[in-house]
C-alpha cells in the first residue's frame, strides 16, 4: 500500500466492531490492574501475613526492570518488520506468559518465609509487568495507527477505557460478590481472608487477561495490511537507539503530559492501594456492600467513555481535561475528609452506604473521562513527533503512555505500603480490630496527599501545547510531504 493510501485510510472513521475489538483488549490489562493495585498488597499483608514493606519493596524492585523494558518494547514494535505487521506479533506472543504468570502470583508457596516470599513476589511482578508491556504497548498503540481524526481517536480510545474499567471491574465485583461468600468456613468467617479464595480469583483472572487478548488481536487482525509498516531496516546501535527515542519525544508537550500522567497515576495506585482498606476498615462495608459499590463502576465506566468524546468536540482535550479533573480530583477524598470532621451519619447505616456509592460511582466516571482525553492528548504528540524525525513511533509514545500507568501506579502502591506501616495498621488484622486513633491517622494522611498530587497534575498538564488547530494542520503538513514528489 502508498504512503498516500495509508494516509486516507488513516482518515476514515474505524467502524464499531473494530472499535469495540480493539477496545475489548484492555479488559486484560484491568483485570491486571484490578489485582494489583487493589488486592495485592491486602493479600499479602493481611492473608498471608507478610510485611507490607516487602511487599511494597518488591513492587518496586518490578518497576525498575519496568523502566527499561517499556521504551526497548515501544522501539522495538514501532520497527518490527513481519507479514503481521509490526504489532500483532507481539500481542498475540503475550497471551500465555501473561496469564501464567498471574495466575502464580496468587498462590504462593505455603510455610515460606518472608524473604522467600519477597522474592516471590518479586520474579512474578516483573515477568507480569514485562509481558503485559509486550502486549499492551503495541496494542494501544494502534489507536494512532486506525486513525488520525482528532476527535475519532477520543472515540475509540474511549472504548478502551470504557473495557479497561469494566473489565477489571466485573473481577471485582465477582470477587466480593461470587468469590468471597463462596469461601466462607467454620473457622474463616470472611471469605475476604482465605487464601483459597484468591487462587481462585487468580485462575478466572488468567483466563479472563488470555481470553481478551486473543479476541482483540483476532478482532483487529483484519486491519493489518492497512497498517503503517515498519521504516527500511538500518545499522542501529544501542547509542543511536536511545538518541533516536530521545529525539522523537523531546518537547515540552510531552514531557508536560509525561510528568503529570506520572504523577497522576501515582495517586491512582496510592488510591488504590487504600481502597478496599478503607471499605473494609475505615467505612465497616460488608464483602456484599463493597461488591455493590465496585458494581457502580459500570456506571462509571459508561459515564467516562460517553462524556469523553463529548467533552473533546465541545471543549477541546485539554481544557476539557482541566476542567473534568478538577471536580474529579476534589471529590476523590471527599467522603473521608467529611468523616474526619464528623459531618456524616454513622457507620452501619444505609445512608452513609449510598453517600458513598453515589460519590464514587460519579467520580470514577469523571476520572475515566480524564484517563481518556490525558491517552488521546498522547496520541496527537505521534504526528508532532513524525514531523521532527520522519518515522512513525506510536510504539514509543504508547510505551511512554504503558511505563507511565504501570511505574506510576505501581509506585503509588508502595507509597500506600509505607503509610500503613506508619499509622501502624498491623499485618493480619481482620475488620473491627483497628483503633478508631488509627482509622483517623490513615485519613488524615491520605486526603492532603492524595489532594497535593492531584492538584499539582492539573497545573503541569497545563503546559500542554497541541490543540485541535494544531493538530490538524500537522496532519495538513505530513499529507502534502508524502503528496510531494
Amino acid at each position: 500500500m502508498t504512503d498516500q493510501a495509508m494516509a486516507s485510510a488513516v482518515r476514515q472513521k474505524p467502524s464499531l466492531w473494530t472499535k469495540i475489538a480493539y477496545g475489548f483488549g484492555s479488559v486484560a490489562y484491568g483485570t491486571k490492574d484490578a489485582g494489583l493495585k487493589y488486592f495485592l498488597l491486602l493479600f499479602y499483608s493481611q492473608v498471608v501475613g507478610m510485611d507490607p514493606r516487602l511487599v511494597s519493596l518488591a513492587i518496586l524492585i518490578a518497576l525498575v526492570f519496568d523502566a527499561l523494558s517499556d521504551p526497548i518494547v515501544g522501539y522495538w514494535s514501532d520497527n518490527f518488520r513481519s507479514r503481521w505487521g509490526r504489532r500483532h506479533p507481539f500481542m498475540y506472543a503475550a497471551a500465555i506468559p501473561v496469564a501464567l504468570s498471574y495466575y502464580f502470583i496468587w498462590i504462593p508457596p505455603a510455610g515460606w518465609s518472608d524473604q522467600a516470599l519477597f522474592w516471590y513476589v518479586v520474579i512474578l511482578a516483573i515477568t507480569i509487568r514485562t509481558f503485559i508491556t509486550i502486549y499492551e504497548t503495541p496494542s494501544t498503540a494502534l489507536a494512532a495507527e486506525l486513525t488520525d481524526d482528532y476527535d475519532e481517536r477520543s472515540s475509540i480510545l474511549s472504548f478502551r477505557g470504557f473495557f479497561g474499567w469494566f473489565g477489571g471491574n466485573a473481577m471485582t465485583v465477582v470477587a466480593f460478590s461470587l468469590i468471597f461468600p463462596a469461601f466462607v468456613t467454620v473457622a474463616i468467617k470472611d471469605g475476604q481472608f482465605n487464601p483459597d479464595a484468591y487462587a481462585f480469583y487468580g485462575l478466572m483472572g488468567s483466563l479472563v487477561m488470555f481470553a481478551a487478548i486473543v479476541i482483540s488481536a483476532i478482532g483487529t487482525h483484519q486491519h493489518i495490511p492497512k497498517l503503517r509498516q515498519a521504516p527500511p531496516k538500518r545499522d542501529m546501535t544501542m547509542t543511536m537507539i536511545f538518541r533516536e527515542i530521545y529525539q522523537t519525544v523531546a518537547s515540552g508537550s510531552f514531557f508536560a503530559l509525561f510528568v503529570a500522567s506520572l504523577l497522576r497515576f501515582a495517586a491512582s495506585g496510592f488510591a488504590a492501594g487504600l481502597t478496599f482498606y478503607f471499605s473494609i476498615y475505615f467505612w465497616g462495608f460488608t464483602a456484599e456492600e463493597i461488591g455493590l459499590i465496585t458494581l457502580g463502576v459500570f456506571l462509571s465506566a459508561i459515564i467516562g467513555g460517553l462524556l469523553a468524546p463529548f467533552v473533546t468536540r465541545t471543549l477541546g482535550k485539554k481544557r476539557g481535561a482541566l476542567a473534568v479533573g478538577f471536580v474529579g480530583f476534589i471529590g476523590l477524598p471527599l467522603p473521608i475528609f467529611l468523616r474526619l470532621i464528623d459531618v456524616l451519619p454513622e457507620n452501619g447505616t444505609p445512608e452513609i452506604f449510598w453517600i458513598v456509592a453515589i460519590t464514587n460511582t460519579l467520580d470514577v466516571g469523571l476520572i475515566i473521562c480524564f484517563q481518556v482525553l490525558a491517552t488521546s492528548m498522547m496520541a496527537d504528540l505521534v504526528e508532532q513527533g513524525e514531523v521532527k524525525t520522519g518515522n512513525r513511533s506510536e510504539g514509543l509514545f504508547f510505551a511512554a503512555a504503558t511505563f507511565m500507568r504501570k511505574f506510576g501506579e505501581g509506585f503509588g502502591i508502595v507509597i500506600a505500603g509505607f503509610v500503613l506501616s506508619v499509622v501502624g495498621v498491623a499485618a493480619g488484622a481482620t475488620q473491627g480490630e483497628l483503633s478508631d486513633e488509627i482509622l483517623w491517622k490513615l485519613g488524615a494522611v491520605y486526603v492532603p496527599v492524595i489532594l497535593a498530587m492531584l492538584l499539582t497534575v492539573l497545573v503541569i498538564i497545563s503546559f500542554y501545547k497541541v490543540d485541535r488547530a494544531k493538530h490538524d494542520a500537522t496532519v495538513k503538513e505530513l499529507a502534502a510531504r508524502k503528496a510531494s514528489p
